[in-house]
């Protein structure tokens, strides 16, 4: 699936291929709007409602991943909400074997999130990722940009110094993989089963994978 010799440098994203989406899909789908019901008193069909507008309006844009954002919206502490989920907050089975693959290989890896460098600060400690060097990691609230929206890889690549032709790039989301393979890195590869508590999605418009195990040799 992947030439390695043709590839240098690995980016790579976070939430739902380095780490579980389960986290955040109970998280944003199922504890928020539970606790929100319970700390500001209203019904929990209310609280989901409200959490749905404001995703609604901002998706696609970088402010649907920042948690100081939705804390205001929501005026409740999004991060202090997330700690007491800490415990579910997980690498994917064989993304540490997949780290050391890239170091025994020689291969960067950069890890390129849209996760608010809070929520990426809080995850890194959680998960145990933080104990697994990167070459570089960048947070798409640096640039004003997510990940998805025109001019990002154009920033990235800026900050980054990275020869896109040499480099492979794997997401789990659609959107995401779109825009990178309009403007960044020569090659993409989506995680298929982002989190492990779903079934595997059918790959259509990239290649993509289940475990990190198919990609190396």
């Amino acid at each position: 699936m992947v030439n390695w010799n043709a590839i240098d440098t690995v980016l790579l994203d976070m939430d739902g291929t380095l780490l579980d989406l389960n986290f955040d899909n109970q998280f944003w789908l199922d504890y928020l709007p539970r606790r929100y019901s319970e700390l500001r008193g209203v019904p929990l069909a209310e609280a989901r409602a409200l959490e749905q507008e404001l995703s609604d309006s901002l998706h696609g844009h970088l402010l649907w991943y920042c948690i100081d954002h939705w804390s205001e919206a929501l005026g409740v502490d999004v991060l202090s909400l997330k700690r007491e989920m800490a415990h579910l907050v997980r690498l994917r089975a064989d993304s540490a074997a997949f780290l050391q693959f890239l170091r025994d290989s020689g291969k960067r890896s950069v890890l390129v999130t849209n996760a608010h460098p809070k929520a990426l600060a809080f995850k890194l400690q959680a998960s145990g990722l933080e104990q697994h060097p990167f070459d570089a990691r960048y947070s798409s609230h640096r640039f004003g940009l997510a990940k998805e929206n025109p001019g990002f890889w154009d920033s990235l690549r800026a900050a980054g110094d990275f020869d896109y032709a040499r480099c492979l790039f794997i997401d789990d989301s659609p959107s995401v993989l779109r825009r990178a393979q309009a403007e960044g890195p020569a090659q993409v590869l989506q995680v298929l089963q982002p989190d492990s508590a779903l079934p595997p999605q059918q790959a259509e418009e990239f290649q993509g994978f289940i475990q990190f195990a198919e990609l190396m040799p």
